[in-house]
């Protein structure tokens, strides 16, 4: 069955569930800071209290945006598999460090290095992408481990809720270091290596596929420059995630305060809503993933979505019913996760598998945005006594900016499509 497609078992199925888990850790603190034990238990009350509670995701993703320059070119260097794994095991122990932590600034130090150990996901994700797969099926090896990154802040969210109301929120914390040691770390110590060439049950038909469109490329589209660096379009694509990083965080860090605090929601019911709206996010991802790979037109779907973040956020603002307000924001940030998968997308695009590491590194760099939107998104709050008001609007205004990047490249991307059109239907391996 699987006959001619092992490249999706060995290196799919570990990064899925790497994200899986990984964005649980990441994005989990959304859900733990809603619970009135952890915070008296770290000191965040008081009149400064958002503006504590975003510093944490302020912290963390400035760490983790700084330190994917840094695991770009180590990926380049030793490879994508020892990378992984190096950065499983930091982020286990600052899980265990989080559980045990009894002070503000512990756990501020616990978030600044999972944020070094996270640092990885993206290229190492880039990384193995770019060498085990063809590059006509990018759009769906990219949505393989995307799916991971919202399908399990989607479970996630139900299961902390769960854990923290029949044990304790340190309980939680350990759960997840429990995730990764014991499912994480063996799936890419036994299954992956850094490219098909050296995996011993990667048959010579299935190497020659994913190899194949290297020469075809080179006959259907005109010669220009392999740097990354010297394409306008990548920065373009690095603007974009920019924004996308700002708007992502912005909301999914928040939504769960969002929904109790200023819509009146119980536990349950913001978990719900959570819930769907990362399941929303998945929905865009796989919608994108397909699109992509049919059309060839990311760019201009990037502006389609950034255009409905910025509907969706505006309807929030002015509807008057709480949960049409809330599915609003989880429709918000869903577009936004089809953002990233399309960015991500474009950024093996215009990088080579030798510079693949790097690329991503510079895009995993664009998360630092989502520390400073949600700091400034606290701040704004005590500012405007826990009103959300100011805080979308500055949401929306970061929406419009990424659609009028994306603008400059939908021209280029019609000339390309004209100069290599859609291929006929080819019978793969």
């Amino acid at each position: 069955m699987l006959n001619g497609q092992k490249r999706w078992l060995y290196i799919a199925v570990p990064i899925f569930f790497f994200w899986f888990f990984g964005q649980i850790d990441k994005v989990g603190i959304s859900i733990i800071q809603t619970d009135p034990e952890f915070l008296n238990a770290l000191g965040m009350t008081g009149d400064d209290k958002n503006a504590k509670i975003g510093l944490l995701s302020f912290v963390f993703t400035i760490a983790y945006g700084v330190s994917n320059l840094f695991w770009g070119f180590i990926i380049d260097k030793l490879g994508a598999r020892k990378t992984a794994i190096a950065g499983l095991f930091v982020w286990t122990l600052t899980m265990i460090t989080s559980g045990l932590a009894n002070s503000y600034e512990m756990f501020l130090i616990s978030r600044v290095i999972l944020g070094f150990g996270e640092g990885m996901m993206i290229p190492v994700s880039g990384k193995f992408i770019s060498n085990w797969f063809n590059k006509r099926e990018l759009g769906r090896a990219q949505a393989s481990w995307l799916t991971g990154n919202y399908l399990g802040p989607a479970i996630g969210a139900v299961v902390l809720v769960l854990v923290i109301s029949l044990l304790h929120w340190q309980a939680a914390f350990f759960m997840l270091a429990a995730f990764n040691l014991f499912i994480n770390i063996p799936m890419f110590i036994f299954l992956t290596r850094n490219t098909p060439e050296e995996h011993p049950r990667i048959s010579k038909e299935e190497l020659a596929f994913i190899r194949q469109s290297d020469d075809e490329d080179k006959e259907s589209i005109p010669s220009e420059s392999k740097s990354f660096a010297q394409d306008y379009r990548f920065w373009i694509v690095w603007f974009g995630m920019l924004v996308c990083s700002f708007l992502f965080f912005g909301i999914s860090i928040w939504l769960p305060t969002y929904l109790i605090e200023a819509k009146g929601f119980e536990k349950e019911g913001m978990s719900s809503i959570t819930s769907l709206s990362w399941l929303f996010a998945l929905g865009f991802v796989l919608a994108c993933g397909f699109l992509a790979d049919k059309t060839r037109r990311p760019s201009l779907m990037a502006s389609i979505l950034f255009s409905l973040t910025a509907v969706f956020l505006t309807v929030a603002v002015f509807i008057p019913n709480p949960i049409l307000a809330g599915l609003c924001m989880g429709l918000a940030m869903g577009c936004q996760g089809g953002v990233f998968h399309l960015s991500n997308m474009l950024m093996v695009k215009y990088s080579t598998p030798e510079t693949a590491g790097r690329a991503a590194g510079l895009m995993g760099f664009t998360n630092i945005m989502g520390g400073f939107s949600s700091y400034i998104m606290g701040w704004l709050r005590d500012l405007s006594d826990g009103d959300f008001s100011t805080s979308i609007a500055m949401l929306i205004f970061a929406a419009l900016l990424g659609l009028g990047a994306y603008i400059f490249s939908i021209k280029r991307e019609a000339a390309e499509l004209l100069l290599s059109p859609l291929p006929a239907q080819k019978i793969q391996v």
